[in-house]
């Protein structure tokens, strides 16, 4: 297992049967929100510091690649849709969600979202991506076809919402709230996704 130390700018490497970190890989760089790509094979990890993707062999544990991501900065979420060989990052210093191909290991897309995006999520069975952002939204894009995107809302939700989770059979997205109207509170939001026809 992978873990990003986000401020300690390393990915920890943890083997889950003996429960022991066995290697802990540094960079010049904060780290955000690794994902295995089992098709490549590879263990992608944001340099959000340094606006790069880094990519990991999990063979030997060693940096095998670093590619720029173009106009986003703050690269800090990522989800995958490995299928169509797409990695979606959430750009925190400039409020835009990137697509990036990953065979030719370029940015094919930019488009803008809420501010303060955090965490994201794919979900590949109405092709939806999720973005959970800190201002009030959860910014939410459709993946028409590999190469075409398009913003479906912003659809509001109380502030400091920094994380979701989708159902894959359900299509629910799931997001903890710590506040509400600017007061504590504690609890689960459960949204159903709207599908047109």
């Amino acid at each position: 297992m992978y873990v990003s130390d986000e401020r300690g700018k390393a990915e920890a490497v943890i083997d889950v049967n003996k429960d022991v970190i066995v290697k802990t890989i540094f960079f010049d760089s904060e780290t955000g929100m690794p994902q295995y790509d089992p098709i490549g094979k590879r263990v992608l990890v944001n340099l959000q510091d340094k606006n790069l993707l880094a990519e990991i062999d999990p063979a030997t544990d060693t940096v095998v690649a670093r590619y720029p991501v173009g106009k986003c900065v703050g690269n800090h979420g990522m989800a995958l849709d490995v299928t169509h060989r797409r990695a979606f990052l959430s750009c925190e210093g400039n409020d835009t969600l990137t697509v990036f191909d990953l065979d030719k290991h370029i940015p094919i897309a930019y488009l803008p979202m809420a501010a303060g995006p955090d965490v994201i999520e794919f979900d590949p069975g109405l092709g939806r991506i999720y973005v959970a952002c800190y201002s009030g939204a959860i910014s939410v894009f459709q993946e028409d076809d590999p190469d075409h995107f398009r913003k479906l809302e912003d659809f509001p939700v109380q502030r400091r919402v920094h994380s979701l989770a989708v159902d894959l059979k359900t299509h629910r997205v799931y997001t903890p709230e710590e506040q509400e109207n600017g007061e504590p509170v504690a609890r689960m939001i459960v949204y159903a996704a709207v599908v047109h026809p």
